[in-house]
């Protein structure tokens, strides 16, 4: 007996050992620094430093910092493992990893709104420190976005207008002079060259890149939440050179990634870093196996669909996970742990599943079962595996817009928004002989069969919360099954609608954009129309504005219509100053108040000011 424990824990060492080496090798290859924050975490950071073969200038580009623009961070990713023969890359493919996971732009607070320090000491703070650091590092940074829409310098249509970031090379200022070293920066010249080299490779004019000053610094402009951005705290603060990389959030994914890469390579080609290109690869995700170990005994390997037999209250522990892919990669023990539980111990009190993410893609699963022999795996549920595989997608309408979704994909939804489910599209079953349930859904009590397609589910007032998974109200789920067999599962992840800035006309040829909680000061002869506003909520459905006053009625403002100042109220004394609130709402909900103050005495008829609100402004 003492024989076959020396002889195991031998093992176990050589093991480690090896392992070791295979990591220090990993990590050094190739003069390849890899270095990993916050491990075990949802938002664990993996950084990596490229060292080329002759000196040269550092690259930063940092991926993923809101978490649903895959476009960066797939780019990002690709130049992980490039070799360089000259200059040197700083790589931060998910900076916000955690988002990526969820799907959403942000989690707590907008990371890219975390530079100028204050607030709460959330994640994202922590995140951002590690940034800073690396940005000091660098010689310049480029922070890769998807953006709306199509930026343009004048107003052609609400998708393409300067409001937009979408193919456009942002950058804080046209010239930066540093006030310590009196250093010219001409950031606009660069930016220009660069997207002339960019777009010699894009075919559709329509798509080319634009140089987009922001001019973040001045008090005059519109992107003053610029302010609190990884590339404005680089120039304004580090006095390194910054651009944020906009691709449009409506180009295909590949054609996304692939513009990214042409950015990134002519700011290479820019700072004289030589590299190997790398390719477009979008393979789809696909789990091999994860190693699981039971009661800190010898790890077992569990393949795609297979399921591993424990015990009841028996602790388990993910040790790896065996994919196509090796970064990006999480796994989650579904009603335990968080979405990244890869290297936790887990106490198992009921039958569960491991799913394996990669991003936000589903690449498979292993069943986890109490009773029978310990540590035995079978494959006998893989026919059900197989057939929850054969699900091809789901047909999900969200606010009456048709999407397709995969097996076990997390569907971020606004709080207000309406689900139907549709169809279940199946290579292997008739839709007929499928019940789909959404649980937390009673279409009528008369009628509670459990089959819920073709139903309009409004998610502020139709789902009970204790339903919901934990009981949080935060994600419900939609469960495929045959007879009582579960054969899939659908997430629906509930995200609080959110305003970031209304956009007014003012004076009739000028544009401001004004956040939550700032007020507007004008002449009771002002100009003054609504004409946009920027929410989480697709094409702003159910948002609607509301206008009062302390002696004035609740009025509806419709957009594109000048507000009556002489319909709100009267002036029995011109020299009274007169005080509104723009209430910006979606059903019952309101969503943020913009004040506007009239003043007759002290603001010039041809002048609308806005002053910023003390408190922070929420922004997307």
């Amino acid at each position: 007996m003492k024989k076959y424990i020396f002889c195991q824990n031998y093992l176990i060492y050589i093991s480690i050992y090896i392992a070791s080496l295979a990591c220090f090798s990993y990590l050094w290859a190739g003069n390849q620094q890899h270095n990993v924050y916050f491990e075990g975490t949802n938002h664990e950071l993996h950084v990596f430093k490229i060292h080329g073969k002759n000196p040269g200038k550092t690259l930063m580009l940092i991926g993923g910092i809101q978490g649903d623009e895959p476009g960066g961070f797939l780019s990002a990713d690709q130049y992980v493992d490039m070799s360089l023969f000259k200059g040197n890359l700083i790589v931060v493919p998910r900076a916000n990893f955690y988002s990526i996971l969820l799907g959403k732009r942000t989690v707590n607070v907008d990371m890219n709104r975390k530079f100028a320090g204050g607030g709460k000491q959330t994640y994202e703070a922590n995140v951002v420190e590690i940034l800073k650091k690396l940005i000091d590092e660098s010689d310049m940074l480029l922070n890769l976005h998807d953006g709306s829409g199509f930026f343009s310098e004048k107003w052609e249509n609400n998708n393409r207008n300067p409001m937009r970031y979408g193919q456009s090379i942002i950058a804080d200022c046209d010239v930066y002079i540093n006030p310590n070293t009196g250093e010219k920066l001409e950031l606009g010249k660069i930016a220009r060259e660069v997207a002339k080299d960019i777009n010699r490779y894009i075919a559709d004019s329509r798509h080319h890149f634009h140089f987009n000053n922001h001019r973040t610094h001045s008090r005059d402009s519109r992107h003053k939440e610029q302010r609190k951005s990884a590339t404005y705290y680089s120039l304004y603060r580090r006095g390194i050179p910054a651009y944020g990389v906009e691709s449009s959030k409506t180009l295909p994914l590949e054609q996304k990634v692939f513009h990214h890469h042409l950015a990134i390579n002519a700011f290479m080609k820019y700072l004289d870093i030589v590299p190997e290109t790398p390719a477009v690869k979008i393979d789809p995700p696909r789990l091999k196996h994860v190693i699981i170990s039971v009661n800190n005994d010898m790890p077992v390997v569990v393949e795609d669909g297979q399921t591993l037999h424990i015990d009841k209250g028996d602790t388990i522990m993910i040790t790896h996970v065996e994919s196509n892919y090796d970064r990006g990669i999480v796994a989650d023990v579904l009603g335990y742990g968080t979405v990244n539980d890869v290297r936790k111990r887990i106490k198992i009190n009921k039958n569960t599943k491991i799913n394996v993410i990669k991003d936000h893609y589903h690449c498979g699963s292993v069943n986890i079962a109490l009773g029978g022999k310990r540590n035995r795996i079978t494959t006998e549920t893989n026919a059900q595996h197989h057939r929850s595989s054969d699900i091809l997608f789901y047909w999900v309408k969200i606010n009456g817009i048709s999407g397709y979704y995969n097996n076990y994909e997390r569907i971020p939804v606004v709080k207000g928004d309406t689900i139907e489910l549709v169809e279940i599209i199946s290579s292997l079953y008739e839709p007929s002989d499928i019940t789909f349930n959404f649980k937390g859904f009673v279409p009528s009590p008369r009628n509670n069969s459990g089959e819920d397609r073709g139903f309009v589910i409004r998610t502020d007032c139709d789902l009970q919360e204790k339903f919901s998974l934990n009981r949080e109200g935060r994600i419900f789920h939609a469960v495929p099954s045959i007879n009582g067999k579960i054969i899939g599962e659908l997430f629906f992840e509930m995200v609080d609608p959110l305003l970031s800035y209304v956009v007014f006309k003012v004076n009739k040829n000028d544009k401001r954009c004004v956040s939550p909680g700032e007020t507007i000061f004008a002449t009771e002869k002002a100009f003054v129309e609504l004409i946009d506003c920027k929410t989480n909520i697709f094409k702003n459905k159910g948002v609607r504005f509301f206008i009062n006053g302390e002696n004035s009625p609740r009025l509806l403002v419709r957009p594109y219509t000048a507000i009556d100042w002489n319909v709100l109220a009267q002036y029995p004394d011109q020299h009274k100053k007169q005080r509104f609130r723009l209430d910006i709402e979606r059903e019952s909900l309101l969503l943020g108040t913009i004040y506007i103050e009239i003043d007759p005495l002290h603001v010039d008829r041809s002048e609308i000011s806005v002053i910023e609100s003390p408190q922070d402004s929420i922004y997307q």
